[in-house]
């Protein structure tokens, strides 16, 4: 069979000309408050992608950037004044923080209303119960290039490989809400092919490059690699070993050009429904 390819970046491109027409209608124009620390170069690179994809479809961005050196309590504070102006409608913290410093402190100080990437746990806790939250943006795109494929997930087994508060969890949370059967998978476990290898759908969120072969995929399974590394040579790669799962695998997200853009255009969706309230 034919792997096929699901383009994050068509999708996204898509969802954002209906969310630029959509900011035309709104009562103001959302505005994003960006939180740097340091100078990490990727971080550096997902802002710029990040500000130009807002600017494209209307929303307002300003950079907040604070020294490599400040301290926990230096950027909870600055937050907690972005969470007291009323100009400022999402704030987003750029992952990940130096080592010195608290992420979850960090994360925990924003405003739930505010919370533009769908991180706290008033927000995550609302996703795990059910009730209306902003949702995390990564776990969020992976569902919508699923749902490319299959509108309908009832009943398909998913397995999600990592466990993280970023991807992982959230993401075995928005499966379980689609009537998913969901085994979450991690570094601990046992007989990893084999779990992974009667999943409808995978989704790996590892960071560990090459991690899913051919043996871990089922035929025809929709197979979401969220994982990003750097090879020897300085190509970005992701968990899955594309070139052993083509064939194999019904539909593949490339790395990059999968998750990357859709994570962008999920973080534009939050921006507008937090201005709509629809959370």
């Amino acid at each position: 069979m034919d792997t096929i390819r699901l383009d994050g970046r068509l999708l996204a491109n898509q969802i954002q000309a209906r969310l630029k027409e959509e900011i035309r209608y709104l009562s103001h124009p959302p505005h994003l408050a960006v939180v740097y620390i340091g100078d990490n170069p990727a971080s550096t690179l997902y802002i710029t992608m990040k500000t130009k994809a807002a600017e494209s479809v209307g929303i307002r961005t300003t950079i907040q950037k604070l020294p490599e050196h400040a301290s926990t309590e230096e950027i909870v504070r600055f937050i907690q004044i972005l969470n007291a102006d009323p100009s400022i409608d999402g704030i987003l913290v750029q992952l990940p923080l130096p080592k010195h410093i608290d992420t979850n402190a960090v994360i925990e100080s924003i405003l739930p209303s505010k919370d533009a990437d769908g991180l706290t746990s008033k927000n995550q806790g609302g996703l795990m119960t059910g009730h209306p939250t902003i949702l995390p943006c990564t776990p969020l795109g992976c569902l919508r290039l699923i749902q490319q494929v299959r509108t309908d997930l009832t009943g398909l087994n998913a397995v999600v490989v990592g466990r993280s508060r970023l991807v992982g969890r959230p993401m075995a949370q928005l499966l379980l809400n689609e009537n998913c059967t969901v085994a979450q998978a991690h570094s601990k476990t046992q007989n990893l092919a084999e779990i992974c290898s009667r999943a409808d759908i995978l989704v790996s969120a590892t960071g560990v490059q090459g991690l899913i072969k051919r043996p871990f995929i089922k035929e025809g399974a929709i197979v979401i690699d969220v994982g990003i590394s750097k090879t020897e040579d300085g190509r970005i790669a992701g968990d899955v070993d594309a070139s052993s799962v083509m064939g194999q695998a019904g539909w593949l997200t490339p790395v990059p050009g999968g998750v990357g853009p859709m994570t962008v255009a999920m973080l534009m969706a939050n921006m507008v429904n937090i201005v709509k309230h629809e959370f």
